[in-house]
């Protein structure tokens, strides 16, 4: 079984079946009972929209457990639910986590999964398993360069070899952009908007870089007034969306341009051949390749299926397990 747990979303990977589960990492409890009474789909649309004695919270931030028991209940209930309630399955696990985690955080992720019932778990790097799922031939003596935007965590790495040779974690990501985008419509319209609403603006009007014909499009977002305290809807323009997600975009790119300075030149002469790789759901942004490619001078493509390409990359690991042995950073065995 291979897991992509992400801060926004985790997706379970079956040998032989493909991609079983793709679900918002966000739990449910009720604080009363202490017990889960959603998780996924469900939890997600009760954020922020939940009674006093009810608590929907994502386990995950920045791409590590951030709530310990949560993220384990969490992983119990998406092996049960692929496992389609069977409880005496042990599963072999390869779960891809951030590059730039601690030990403690990959213990923390490895103590998680042997608790949630694994047998083996396997730990791979993110930007590694996305190379994989992206289709790159990252088994071969050549420069891949691949960008992984997730929720929590944009990952840098250049792969030659079955191996990272340079890699970067920067803890900005998806998550960051839509916290740009509230903390703008706070500060220029005064306006409360929630998590959800941040995120569809983003989705529906966002971009990274001005559009063909860069024509303006609006949207209306409703929230609560700062100064009346009463609901309104507000209309916003793209060119405003770009501009307040500036900051964290730039992050992104200097960590990229940063990766590409430490890079040998043989390798950075494959990466210009090749041109850069875009993977993760940060990689759905309209005209992030453009302004990539625009920062770097390097053609920038995105991955076929941005959002399940480390999910995909685990279970390529998982079927070609003794050619992509070398791919692991860390692993335990639970006797």
């Amino acid at each position: 079984m291979g897991i992509d747990l992400g801060t926004a979303n985790t997706l379970v990977y079956v040998s032989g079946k493909g991609i079983v589960l793709q679900e918002p990492s966000v739990v449910a409890i009720d604080q009363d009972l202490k017990l889960p009474l959603a998780v996924g789909e469900d939890a997600k649309k009760m954020l922020g929209r939940t009674p006093g004695n009810v608590v929907a919270l994502r386990p995950l931030r920045d791409g590590v457990i951030a709530d310990f028991d949560t993220a384990e209940l969490m992983l119990k209930h998406f092996i049960r639910q692929v496992h389609e309630g069977r409880t005496l399955v042990s599963p072999r696990i390869v779960i891809g986590i951030p590059s730039g985690v601690t030990g403690v955080e990959r213990r923390a992720v490895m103590e998680a999964a042997s608790q949630a019932g694994a047998r083996d778990v396997y730990l791979i790097d993110e930007p590694v398993a996305a190379a994989i799922g992206a289709g790159l031939p990252v088994a071969e003596p050549t420069g891949n360069m691949i960008i992984d935007i997730g929720g929590g965590t944009t990952e840098v790495a250049v792969l030659s070899l079955q191996g990272t040779v340079l890699s970067e974690s920067v803890r900005v990501a998806g998550d960051e952009l839509s916290e740009s985008i509230t903390q703008y419509m706070k500060k220029v319209h005064n306006l409360v908007v929630g998590e959800r609403t941040a995120e569809e603006i983003k989705i529906q009007i966002g971009s990274a870089y001005p559009l063909q014909g860069d024509e303006d499009l609006t949207m209306e977002v409703r929230g609560l007034h700062l100064l009346s305290g009463l609901p309104r809807t507000v209309t916003i323009k793209s060119t405003e969306v770009r501009d307040s997600m500036s900051e964290p975009l730039a992050v992104i790119v200097d960590a990229v341009k940063r990766t590409l300075e430490r890079t040998p030149p043989e390798l950075a002469a494959d990466i210009i051949d090749r041109g850069i790789m875009l993977a993760g759901g940060g990689a759905l942004l309209n005209g992030i390749d453009t302004l990539i490619s625009h920062e770097t001078g390097i053609v920038t493509h995105i991955a076929a299926d941005p959002l399940s390409c480390v999910v995909l990359g685990t279970g390529r690991v998982l079927e070609n397990f003794k050619q992509l042995e070398r791919v692991f950073s860390s692993r335990s065995r639970v006797m």
